[in-house]
């Protein structure tokens, strides 16, 4: 670890901020993640882990023939769960608890090389209890979905003696004429965390494998009435699964579409693209009810959230299940266009979709509401989102109300032209969208190409762009409020693909430097070590205002127009909802009028088809 660096500070604009630590790599970092106090660092042939606070390593993990290309820490609470996955798309899990590092499993590798998947995208539930991993081979991509036994891993490393082979173990003492606390595969004594190589832990249990929907064909139904026999009531109606198109009349409309845009379907056709998934663990809610019979305590989650490219519907699938059982979804939200964006909000209460058309359709999951609906302005469409947690702007400086907010949300959505736009939603009031950076237009190196929310300093997010700059944004006045950047030896290369990492229970970022600035030859490169730059926004006197005092309690806030008329506001929801239940009521029996209607009239179809 070094002492903190004498920083390049820009003499233009909002003050540069330098980064208090760096920590020195033999190798360039490929990735990072934070959990509790440790920095996981990617790299060549492993990873490293790192005090977060004084950059101390831990422990280095270098076993593989490749690099590591991305890492994901997952707090269990006492524990952390890590993942990192190498260049052949192989993921293992690992285990951390106190001072040892389980290596639970290689979960895709495969001992014949034609048979190895590679992993595109992987997902772990809140908690730890699940796994989702993004399969690819053999021309075929799938989503395998785990069940994780994290009840019996704390067991089986807390009571060592009942998960290890009491006779093996002494075998091996007796062979090595080591000490008991002493095995093969543990790293240097001076290292705080030892690879504990000699312990097996439970296995993670398949439960679901998903695969792409099936494209649209031809209905193989020979009649109105099977078709709807098929169809349990309307509630597959939209998915487009569910139809009575015949394959002629597919093939017809086919005919048509070439025969008028001939001149522009003519020429070579580029190989169309693999569906990709994009997925979610949800908690229970009001929308996603649990089965019933089915107990589980607070916070875990019991449905998996799907949709795939070129897609309009998004799926749920049910977490309670058997691999023998059938992966066929309880739930489908069919959309008017493609989605081709999606966001869960951190608390897993709030959901947002983007469509292909640049329409943001917002979701209340936990109350079972729709906050609204907004369209991005024309010629924009929906790069990244990115939710922030509920701020209010108090005298003047941005707070976090004391306590949960229900029904409100904000989140930065990233568009493909470089435009950073600001929506929010109210469960009382319209969802409105406003513009917080324009796209560039005279200088492209400016253009953002990545963004974080800053949860330990309210409304702040941080900008990171193609030129190497990195500004930290109050998204409530659309201002910059500084800037942060490496010494001057590290010199970041445009177009830039920073690679960062926000602690979300830490006021801190850590930043990776690519880029010598002065390299005049190859063995003078050699010589400058990569580095990782720690940032902390409490270390500032400029953000000591931001981060201190964050938080208001919301009696002394009633005078804000969120708060404000609390009471009657519950007592026109109570109402809302009562006069919602008994709409619904009616809505119901006008529904299955229209369907036996429906059910008349393919009768009459059908007989008027036998008379013929």
């Amino acid at each position: 670890m070094s002492p903190a660096f004498q920083g390049r500070v820009l003499t233009t604009g909002p003050p540069g901020k330098s980064p208090q630590l760096s920590v020195k790599l033999n190798t360039m970092p490929n990735c990072m993640d934070v959990s509790q106090d440790y920095v996981f660092i990617g790299g060549s042939k492993g990873f490293s882990i790192y005090n977060l606070h004084n950059a101390k390593q831990l422990h280095v993990w270098e076993k593989l023939k490749v690099d590591v290309i991305s890492i994901w820490a997952t707090d269990l609470g006492s524990e952390i769960l890590i993942a990192p996955v190498d260049e052949t798309g192989i993921v293992r899990l690992f285990y951390l608890y106190k001072n040892g590092l389980y290596l639970i499993k290689a979960i895709n590798e495969s001992e014949d090389a034609s048979k190895q998947t590679t992993c595109i995208k992987m997902e772990i539930s809140k908690g730890g209890n699940f796994a989702a991993l993004l399969l690819q081979g053999a021309g075929d991509i799938w989503l395998d979905v785990y069940k994780l036994p994290k009840e019996s891993w704390i067991k089986e490393v807390q009571y060592p003696q009942l998960a290890i082979n009491t006779k093996k173990k002494v075998r091996q003492q007796l062979q090595l004429n080591t000490p008991d606390s002493v095995t093969a595969d543990s790293l240097d004594m001076d290292m705080n965390i030892s690879f504990r190589g000699d312990f097996k832990l439970s296995l993670p249990v398949q439960i679901m494998k998903i695969k792409p929907p099936k494209p649209i064909t031809g209905t193989t139904f020979k009649s109105p009435l099977e078709a709807f026999a098929k169809i349990a009531g309307c509630r597959g109606l939209g998915s487009g699964q569910n139809h009575y198109i015949k394959a002629s009349q597919w093939e017809k409309r086919e005919a048509i579409l070439k025969a008028t845009y001939k001149k522009y379907l003519d020429g070579e056709w580029e190989p169309e693209p693999i569906s990709m998934a994009t997925f979610y663990f949800l908690l229970p809610s009001r929308v996603i009810p649990m089965p019933a019979g089915v107990r589980r305590p607070p916070g875990l989650a019991c449905v998996l959230g799907v949709h795939w490219t070129d897609h309009h519907n998004f799926f749920f699938y049910s977490l309670n299940r058997t691999l023998k059982d059938k992966a066929d979804p309880e739930g489908v939200w069919p959309c008017a266009a493609p989605i081709v964006g999606s966001q869960l909000s951190p608390c897993s209460s709030y959901l947002v979709l983007a469509c292909e058309d640049g329409v943001l359709s917002l979701w209340d999951l936990a109350q079972g509401l729709t906050l609204g609906v907004v369209a991005l302005p024309e010629k924009c469409f929906c790069q990244s989102i990115h939710f922030l947690k509920y701020f209010l702007v108090h005298k003047g400086q941005n707070v976090y109300p004391e306590g949960s907010v229900k029904c409100h949300m904000k989140c930065v959505v990233l568009c493909t032209d470089a435009s950073l736009h600001l929506v929010t939603a109210s469960g009382v009031q319209n969802s409105t969208i406003s513009l917080l950076v324009e796209r560039p237009v005279k200088y492209l190196d400016e253009a953002i190409c990545a963004v974080a929310p800053v949860q330990a300093l309210p409304g702040m997010v941080l900008t990171f762009s193609r030129d190497g700059s990195v500004f930290l944004m109050n998204v409530a006045k659309s201002q910059i409020i500084c800037s942060f950047a490496p010494p001057r030896s590290y010199s970041l290369a445009a177009p830039w693909n920073p690679v960062f990492v926000v602690s979300l229970h830490h006021p801190c970022f850590l930043l990776r430097g690519d880029h010598p600035d002065e390299i005049g030859s190859a063995s003078k490169a050699e010589d400058i070590p990569n580095s990782i730059f720690y940032f902390n926004f409490e270390d500032y006197p400029l953000l000591e205002n931001f981060s201190r005092n964050c938080t208001i309690p919301q009696a002394s806030i009633l005078d804000h127009p969120t708060f404000a008329q609390a009471l009657p506001l519950e007592e026109r929801c109570e109402k809302f909802f009562q006069k919602s239940i008994q709409n619904l009521a009616k809505s119901k029996v006008k529904e299955e009028e229209h369907w036996t209607r429906l059910r008349r009239y393919s009768l009459l179809l059908q007989k008027e088809d036998l008379k013929k």
